[in-house]
C-alpha cells in the first residue's frame, strides 16, 4: 500500500514536474512571443511614424497640385486669349497690307500726275479761289434775291397804283376810303371832305354818309384836290328829318357813279 502510494506520489510529482516544465517552456515561449510582438510593434510604430512624416510631406504637394491646376487653367485661358489676339493681329496685318497696296497704287498714280507737294499747292490755291468764287456767287445770289424782292414790291405797288388809277378814272372812289365831313353848306347843297385824291376820293364818284350802320345821305363828288374835296348832296337821298353834321363819316358807295347833267 505504502509502495503504491509512493508510486502514485512519484507519478504525481513527475507529472507536476512535467507540467511545470511545460508551463515554464510555455511561459518562456510567451515571453519570447511578447518580445517578438514588442519588436513588431516597434517596427510598426516606426513605419507609422515614417508614413506620417511622408503624409506631412505630401500635404504641401497636394496644395502645390491645386495651385498647378489653377496655373494650368490660367495658361489655357491665356492661350485662348493669345489665339484670339493672333487672329486679330492677322486681320489687322491683312488690312495693313491692303492699305499699303492701295497707297502704292495711289503713289503710282500721283507719280504719273506730278509732284505731290506741287499738286497740293495747286489744290490749296484752287480751293481758295473756289471759296472766293463761292462767296462771290453767294453775294450775287443775295443781291439778286434782294433785287427780286424789291422788284416784286415795286410791281405790287405799281399794280396797286394802277388799280387805284383805274378805279379813280372810272369815276369811283377807292373801296378803302374812310373820311369825314369837314364843313357843310346847306344853302348851296354841298359839303367839303377832310381828304381828297390822296385819300382815295375820285372825281364824279358817289359817296355814302353813314352813322352807325345806316346810310343817311349820298354825295356826288364835284371837285377833288390832293387833301380835300367838295361834294354835292344828292337830292332825295336824305330823309327830311335828317341833318348832316360836321364829322359824319363818309365812305365809298357801292353804287355806280351818278351821271352829271350838262
Amino acid at each position: 500500500m505504502a509502495k503504491i502510494l509512493g508510486i502514485i506520489s512519484a507519478v504525481v510529482l513527475a507529472f507536476t514536474a512535467l507540467v511545470a516544465i511545460k508551463n515554464k517552456s510555455a511561459y518562456e515561449t510567451e515571453i519570447a512571443n511578447v518580445a517578438t510582438e514588442k519588436g513588431e510593434l516597434g517596427k510598426e510604430q516606426k513605419r507609422f511614424a515614417g508614413i506620417e512624416a511622408e503624409y506631412k510631406k505630401t500635404t504641401p504637394l497636394v496644395d502645390a497640385e491645386a495651385d498647378l491646376a489653377q496655373v494650368e487653367e490660367s495658361i489655357a485661358s491665356q492661350s485662348k486669349k493669345n489665339d484670339e489676339l493672333k487672329k486679330d493681329l492677322d486681320t489687322k496685318t491683312a488690312k495693313v497690307d491692303n492699305n499699303k497696296q492701295q497707297l502704292d497704287q495711289i503713289r503710282e498714280k500721283t507719280d504719273k500726275i506730278g509732284d505731290i507737294n506741287t499738286l497740293a499747292s495747286k489744290v490749296r490755291v484752287s480751293k481758295a479761289e473756289l471759296e472766293e468764287l463761292t462767296l462771290a456767287v453767294s453775294a450775287a445770289e443775295t443781291k439778286v434775291a434782294q433785287l427780286t424782292a424789291q422788284n416784286k414790291q415795286a410791281e405790287t405797288q405799281a399794280n396797286n397804283l394802277k388799280q387805284k388809277l383805274e378805279t379813280l378814272s372810272s369815276g369811283q372812289s377807292l373801296p378803302g376810303l374812310n373820311t369825314v365831313i369837314r364843313s357843310i353848306y346847306p344853302s348851296w347843297g354841298f359839303v367839303t371832305l377832310a381828304t381828297g385824291g390822296s385819300g382815295g376820293v375820285g372825281a364824279n364818284s358817289t359817296l355814302d354818309v353813314v352813322r352807325g350802320d345806316n346810310t343817311i345821305a349820298k354825295l356826288l363828288v364835284t371837285c377833288v384836290e390832293s387833301n380835300s374835296a367838295a361834294a354835292s348832296i344828292v337830292p332825295d337821298s336824305m330823309a327830311s328829318d335828317t341833318v348832316l353834321m360836321v364829322g359824319d363819316r363818309v365812305i365809298a358807295s357801292s353804287q355806280k357813279p351818278i351821271a352829271q347833267s350838262n
